[in-house]
């Protein structure tokens, strides 16, 4: 379990100049490294407040950590300074694939659920760790096919954190998009993923696409209200941080304040009757 306690927010550029005048503040704060590490002089300033002013966590796009490329140490190194500048202690990222050949897609893209792939992303991992100095956080991605798969999603998640001994960053809203688009039953994915693995959680937004009639990871709309119920039903077996992920269609500070509220309001609820 890592040193966080309540509900986070993800900080973005949209809404960082207009933190100073509000008088929200969220519980903890997580940041994207690729977005700040060369960020413009205007955000310096408000940027070192915010992070200063509550504990973050640093969540990342680009590791690509199931490349089967050797690992980016020069990225991986850039990381760890922008880390350690601002006294971020916690480093996530995503069970996917982003890069081939050297070349950035900054997509996340599925990996081959399969044993040897098990074996190839713990190894990598703890290369990664040796660099950072730091436990790595993997987060579950969404998917749109499956490719090579010999696994069940939670089985080949839950033998990556047994074997690499990293943890697991939950996204509810990803497990709840996989299971519509995958047809298995989100609750069971609860039931079954290794909770004593979870770090802490996301809660995002999709939307429904008439066209290929698969729900689309966007992080671009307002949490519905499956996604609600199933943190619900999760927060009943994790004890874990959660915090809210919006990063396409970012309204107004005060916009995301009412949703945060809300999941302050469900975490606060199930707390309560677990006393």
């Amino acid at each position: 379990m890592i040193n966080l306690r309540g509900c986070g927010l993800g900080l973005r550029s949209d809404f960082l100049l207009d933190i100073k005048k509000s008088k929200f503040q969220p519980d903890w704060w997580e940041v994207t490294p690729e977005n700040w590490m060369h960020m413009p002089k205007l955000y310096e300033k408000a940027f070192e407040q915010a992070v200063n002013s509550r504990p973050t966590v640093a969540h990342g796009l680009s590791l690509s950590i199931g490349s089967v490329d050797k690992l980016n140490k020069k990225f991986v190194k850039q990381i760890k300074t922008f880390l350690d500048r601002y006294n971020i202690e916690y480093y996530s990222e995503h069970l996917s694939f982003s890069s081939l050949e050297g070349k950035q897609s900054y997509e996340l893209l599925p990996v081959p659920m399969t044993k040897n792939m098990v074996n190839f992303i713990s190894d990598k991992i703890k290369e990664v760790e040796n660099i950072i100095q730091r436990n790595l956080i993997l987060e579950n991605a969404t998917y749109y096919y499956a490719p090579y798969a010999e696994m069940r999603e939670v089985d080949f998640i839950n033998e990556v954190f047994e074997k690499s001994g990293a943890k697991m960053l939950l996204d509810v809203n990803n497990v709840f998009v996989n299971s519509v688009n995958h047809g298995f039953k989100a609750r069971k994915f609860i039931d079954e993923i290794d909770k004593s693995k979870i770090a802490y959680m996301h809660m995002a937004g999709h939307y429904n696409d008439e066209d290929s009639k698969l729900k689309i990871d966007s992080h671009g709309m307002p949490i519905c209200s499956g996604v609600w119920k199933l943190l619900e039903y999760t927060l009943k077996q994790v004890d874990a941080p959660v915090m809210i992920e919006r990063d396409n269609n970012i309204p107004p500070l005060s916009e995301l304040e009412l949703e945060y509220n809300q999941m302050k309001e469900i975490v606060k609820r199930v707390r309560d009757a677990q006393k």
